[in-house]
């Protein structure tokens, strides 16, 4: 029997699952992966750590599951977006600790860049505002700070990429990203799919650090070590991966990812929509020899990492998956609101001076209200990001589709629900991520025959219907845009 094989390289774990034809689970192994903070705003990882673990966890999931690499018909990948990684072109090893998504420190950089023209001095390019999210910046950083750095790059001994190009050149030898990470930089043209040669001057880097860019879904070679010979044949960003998991091939389809942050993409076919309510105009993937397609993107900081603070920073909860019962243990919030704006707010602000607030404490307040607040906060910054998407692309949502390991609080997702008013609905397989990089792959290879074969495999699982009352809903909102804005302007 014949398989195929996904590396979901995340931002804190990585896994390798094996999918069968009819897009079930055969086998999974995860490792996680340290997070580094050296100083407040800075978020760095191990980029030899995360490979090491990509073998271990291909080697463990290929156990697992009784089979041998040979029985994978194709293996794709997904990653987290936007964390740079700068490695020697003669050795490969890393020359600096990966700068992560979430690390504030290019905001001064940021601003710089801007100039006169401010923050969208290359949106009209790019799609993305001036931002310390994206990978450029942290590129420009890594080259005025890391000694001797820069001198290396000019003289072409320096190699930068995204995760995926990391992954890529350890796993088949090629420097290769996709046009989805590619759009995550700041320095390609969305219309050309290839870097632009003005913004590379503006961010002072040598076009010879830059990976080719690909096709999402195409053949790009065959693996070495663990894979040996295996056919890797496709890349997607993660959230990217998980609208392809989640089947959102046509457009006005959308989905909500529930994961470290929070992600919610609207596919707009082949038009690249141009936000003016502080979204992403950004590529949704690309079939070989194909257009690329679009979509427009919200993107939120702070999700399931909120989670994580609860447990590793206040120690208010010994594992995720208490949070849930302890929110459950108060009636409400108790006017309790959470703003977690620990690397600056992201769409539709982009306001990096934010941090974090917990707003509306009384003698009343305890650590159940704090755990309902921080769920909730990640539903209040999905309606944001919702209510400026459908104002950006002129449509109105009756339904969303949500995945990622969140979905499974059924408090958080009926919240969703209600601060929404529209239905939420959660499918059979909620490891869209994954599931999606499996199907790039699969795809190219012929492992299926279309987009039609892997839009049948979706199934409903469950269905959140809105069930509070207007009056409600349009309190809670208000007074979490009074606790967002006393967020505002901490950092001068």
């Amino acid at each position: 029997m014949a398989y195929v094989g996904a590396i979901d390289q995340g931002t804190t774990s990585t896994r390798f699952a094996i999918v069968d034809h009819d897009g079930n689970f055969v086998a999974m192994a995860q490792k996680e992966h340290e997070q580094l903070m050296p100083q407040p705003g800075w978020v760095e990882h191990d980029a030899a750590e995360i490979w090491a673990n990509t073998e271990e966890v291909i080697g463990s999931a290929l156990a697992r599951a009784g089979i041998a690499a040979s029985d994978l018909v194709a293996v794709g990948l997904t990653n987290q977006r936007e964390t740079t990684v700068v490695w020697d072109a003669a050795g490969g090893e890393p020359l600096a600790p990966a700068i992560v998504w979430q690390d504030t420190r290019t905001a001064e950089l940021c601003r710089q860049l801007g100039g006169e023209k401010g923050p969208d001095r290359f949106r009209a390019k790019t799609g993305l505002p001036l931002a310390t999210y994206f990978a450029g910046p942290k590129l420009r950083w890594l080259l005025d700070n890391v000694p001797g750095l820069r001198s290396r790059a000019d003289a072409g001994e320096v190699r930068f990429g995204t995760m995926d190009s990391w992954v890529m050149w350890n796993l088949v030898g090629d420097h290769v990203t996709d046009v989805t990470n590619a759009s995550r930089t700041m320095l390609m043209d969305l219309s050309t799919l290839d870097w632009d040669d003005e913004i590379l001057a503006e961010f002072q880097i040598p076009r010879s650090l830059l990976p080719r860019i690909v096709p999402s879904v195409g053949l790009i070679g065959r693996g070495r070590g663990v894979l040996a010979d295996v056919p890797v044949a496709g890349i997607l960003g993660d959230q990217q991966a998980a609208m392809f998991g989640q089947a959102c091939f046509n457009p006005g389809d959308a989905k909500n990812t529930y994961g470290t942050g929070c992600f919610l993409l609207l596919n707009t076919g082949t038009q690249a929509i141009a936000s003016t309510k502080g979204l992403l105009t950004t590529v949704a993937y690309q079939i070989a020899t194909g257009k690329p397609r679009y979509a427009l993107e919200g993107s939120v900081a702070i999700a399931g990492s909120g989670v994580q603070w609860l447990r590793d920073q206040m120690k208010i909860i010994d594992d995720a998956s208490e949070v849930e019962t302890l929110a459950n243990s108060v009636a409400d919030n108790g006017d309790v609101y959470f703003v977690p704006a620990f690397s600056g707010l992201f769409a539709p602000y982009w306001r990096a001076d934010a941090r974090g607030v917990i707003a509306g404490l009384t003698r009343f307040s305890e650590s159940g209200h704090l755990a309902r607040a921080v769920l909730e906060a990640v539903a209040y910054q999905s309606r944001d990001v919702l209510e400026a998407m459908e104002a950006d692309a002129g449509v109105e949502m009756k339904e969303l589709k949500v995945d990622g390991g969140m979905v499974v609080n059924d408090l958080l997702m009926q919240f969703q629900a209600d601060i929404l008013d529209v239905d939420v609905v959660r499918p059979m397989v909620i490891e869209t991520t994954v599931l999606g990089a499996a199907y790039a792959a699969g795809l190219a290879t012929g492992f299926w025959s279309g987009i039609d074969e892997l839009r049948e495999h979706w199934a409903e699982g469950r269905r959140y219907t809105p069930a509070m009352e207007q009056e409600r809903r349009a309190d809670l909102y208000a007074s979490w845009q009074k606790a967002v804005d006393k967020s505002l302007g901490w950092v001068d």
